[in-house]
């Protein structure tokens, strides 16, 4: 006689992390309409051009100001969704007659793209969590799929980060499970889709090869090689014909801008924001002083390439210094991996690397926070140490973002969806520290510890989830800045001072992340 098949826990497990999936899925559908930026055009551009064109002429072309800049891989998945875009509407991938194209048949297209790629990250935060428990699970779904940066930037603001940091996430669940060369080629992979995650390269150097690259001179030489072949394969493959048609100088002056300015045009609230805020200072206080301070020759920040020397008083910054510094602020890391190359480990260090390349990196955008941000989120959910700085370094950088979405109607999304961000964290991370509490507090009553206070640690007292005085002023900071910037700034001074909102904001926002990255450095160069 046939039985029943009995109802598990795990498929209610399962059907609820697609439900979290869904809901986010059909949220992210509504927001089709929404403001979108000229990355709209620049990735529509990129479909034409990628459709239109052979490949030889792809780093060639300058039909539209938005020329190729990507790595190859990323223009190789341009030209994949060029041929659905095609039966869609041939105007989408025209040349020509598309530019500036944004009729609704685009609008729907490329904003369903980003949501289809998105299942990618979705892939990454499964193979992360399969070793968690159903809660942490539940959470990491959360803090990533409903990602309030990641649905300003991709889902409003328009780019594909979804999809490329779930090809990160893949590449850090492989190297967890130790199949580093499953990690090392998932990670040369996405370099060859967008070279700035390069940043976090020193770190699976140094890691692999002392964590693959083991067991003595001759095996530990066989894997070097195994390594080393594998991921110059991936690089042949995307870079080969452009050294094959002579482009590859031009691939890469395309990839990498030098002569762009030190910061964006919106300060990402980074490092560098001092450096700018101390210089403007400095030049005022010696002018009034006597002394005959010459002003700055150009500006500090610039989306066309050209010269810039902006400091009126302190050295001007290269892009060698940015690295050196980047390298620097990152070699507690480095010497982690190298001692000790933990699986465990691999994940806080990559995603701090990414912290230290967009505090102290070359011409960042406010975007790339989400290259640390959503790595982050795995390492919180298991952690309750870091749980209290990832919700404060999360709320510091989707605030980052708002100025984004500039426009009016945007105003109650970016709202909202910061809100449901923090009550979500917050309930999340709460009940995590009350089941850590009651798993200890049952733990202990095992071993029949006379000196361990039950009242104190039981279940029904759990140590509550909480920030120090520090942390809460400076978020009540954050909202008096937001206060000043959307009400007061336009009722008192109207149209004047434009710059300075943005500027306040860069520049709070930027203490917090330093605050954070300093947590960081700390628990990394303490951790054994």
């Amino acid at each position: 006689m046939p039985t029943k098949p009995p109802t598990t826990s795990t498929s209610k497990n399962i059907k609820d992390l697609i439900f979290i999936t869904l809901l986010a899925f059909f949220f992210k559908i509504l927001l089709i309409p929404s403001y979108h930026s000229t990355d709209f055009e620049v990735h529509r551009h990129w479909l034409a051009l990628t459709h239109s064109l052979p490949l030889s002429h792809w780093y060639l072309d300058e039909t539209s100001p938005w020329t190729l800049d990507y790595p190859p891989f990323f223009a190789h998945f341009e030209h994949f969704l060029s041929f659905f875009a095609n039966l869609v509407d041939p105007i989408i991938v025209d040349l020509h007659k598309g530019l500036n194209f944004d009729g609704p048949s685009v609008i729907v297209f490329q904003r369903l793209s980003v949501i289809v790629s998105e299942s990618v990250l979705i892939y990454g935060v499964y193979l992360l969590g399969r070793k968690c428990g159903f809660r942490e699970r539940v959470l990491m779904w959360v803090l990533v799929v409903w990602s309030p940066g990641l649905v300003i930037v991709d889902h409003v603001h328009f780019q594909y980060n979804g999809f490329l940091l779930g090809i990160l996430l893949v590449s850090l669940a492989a190297l967890e499970d130790r199949n580093d060369l499953l990690g090392g080629f998932v990670f040369a992979v996405l370099l060859c889709f967008k070279h700035l995650f390069a940043v976090a390269a020193p770190v699976y150097f140094v890691y692999l090869l002392r964590h693959y690259c083991r067991g003595g001179v001759f095996k530990g030489f066989g894997r070097l090689v195994m390594m080393g072949t594998v991921v110059a394969a991936v690089f042949v493959v995307a870079y080969g014909p452009f050294v094959y048609y002579g482009q590859i100088q031009q691939v890469f002056s395309r990839m990498f801008p030098f002569g762009r300015g030190l910061c964006h045009a919106y300060w990402a609230p980074n490092f560098w924001v001092f450096y700018i805020i101390l210089d403007k200072v400095l030049s005022v206080l010696l002018v009034k002083m006597g002394f005959d301070i010459k002003a700055p020759t150009a500006s500090f920040t610039g989306g066309l390439v050209g010269d810039s020397s902006p400091f009126a008083v302190l050295p001007t910054v290269t892009p060698l210094a940015t690295l050196i510094l980047v390298l620097l602020a990152m070699s507690p890391c480095l010497y982690k991996a190298w001692k000790n190359p933990q699986p465990r480990m691999i994940t806080r260090w990559v995603a701090y690397a990414y912290f230290c390349g967009f505090l102290f990196g070359w011409h960042v955008h406010e975007k790339a926070s989400l290259h640390f941000v959503i790595p982050l989120a795995i390492v919180a959910v298991q952690s309750m140490d870091d749980a209290k700085h990832y919700y404060l370094m999360s709320i510091v950088s989707s605030y980052s973002l708002f100025p984004l979405l500039y426009e009016a109607q945007e105003y109650p999304l970016k709202v909202l969806l910061l809100t449901l961000h923090v009550i979500l964290m917050w309930y999340g991370f709460s009940s995590q520290l009350s089941k850590t509490v009651v798993s200890n507090t049952s733990a202990q009553r095992k071993k029949k510890d006379d000196n361990y206070d039950l009242k104190k640690n039981s279940g029904t007292n759990p140590r509550k989830f909480t920030l120090n005085w520090i942390e809460k002023s400076y978020l009540s900071g954050l909202l008096l800045v937001e206060v000043w910037s959307q009400f007061l700034h336009p009722a008192f001074l109207g149209i004047r001072l434009p710059f300075l909102p943005l500027m306040m904001i860069s520049i709070y926002c930027a203490f917090g992340m330093m605050y954070s990255w300093m947590w960081q450095l700390h628990w990394i160069v303490k951790s054994h």
